[in-house]
């Protein structure tokens, strides 16, 4: 895939529709990699008459990941394990970047962490695009997988926006490109710390102790 020729085009003909479009088959299992969609478009909502708004972008590309998202869980669980399998190893499966073992790792990840690996595989490489699958084939409850999916795909798109916002304050468009594969290494490390920072603050409220209240004796 010419992702160079993919990001020309999407920096000429940017809009909502395309944003949601593109986000969808990131979110899909075709290998379609976000960072070249969301910043950039943060980057151009901050560029006078351009049209775009950042919030908005946030917003539709949210409801791309969520279409995509939606996608593979479907097709996960019409199909069933033993072709979701056979087709990761199959020749196309490979074109797609998926082989069994990735498959089975999303599989594993899911069945350890339960219904919020939904929210928190949205941030993790490898898992990102895949969490959706094991999912689908677990028949997870369709409200909850829609909650932790909107949520977790919300917050790697705000943290890709900011990314986009950050570099319109010092870079050029003709620059753009090669300082958001130069950030997108840490991209990752910032996905671990919102994970970590959720993690505190869940732990924070589940022992947090209850004031004891004092009998007044008579």
């Amino acid at each position: 895939m010419d992702t160079l020729a993919i990001y020309e085009w999407f920096m000429e003909n940017m809009n909502y529709g395309w944003i949601t479009l593109l986000m969808a088959i990131e979110s899909s299992f075709i290998p379609f990699p976000s960072e070249i969609v969301v910043p950039p478009a943060a980057f151009k909502a901050m560029q006078p008459g351009s049209g775009l708004n950042i919030y908005l972008v946030v917003v539709f590309a949210t409801l791309g990941a969520i279409l995509g998202a939606i996608f593979n869980y479907y097709v996960a669980m019409w199909i069933g394990r033993p072709l979701v399998y056979k087709f990761a190893d199959s020749r196309l499966g490979h074109i797609c970047l998926l082989n069994g073992e990735k498959v089975q790792k999303a599989e594993e990840y899911f069945d350890r962490h339960g219904a919020i690996s939904t929210f928190i595989g949205r941030l993790l490489p490898a898992i990102r695009q895949l969490i959706s699958i094991p999912a689908g084939l677990a028949r997870m409850h369709f409200g909850k997988f829609l909650l932790y999916t909107t949520l977790g795909a919300g917050a790697w798109n705000i943290v890709l926006a900011v990314l986009g916002y950050w570099l319109s304050t010092f870079v050029e468009e003709a620059q753009l490109r090669a300082q958001i594969e130069h950030y997108n290494q840490y991209l990752n490390y910032v996905g671990y710390a919102v994970i970590a920072l959720i993690v505190v603050f869940i732990l924070y409220h589940a022992l947090k102790k209850k004031p004891v209240s004092k009998e007044i004796s008579k």
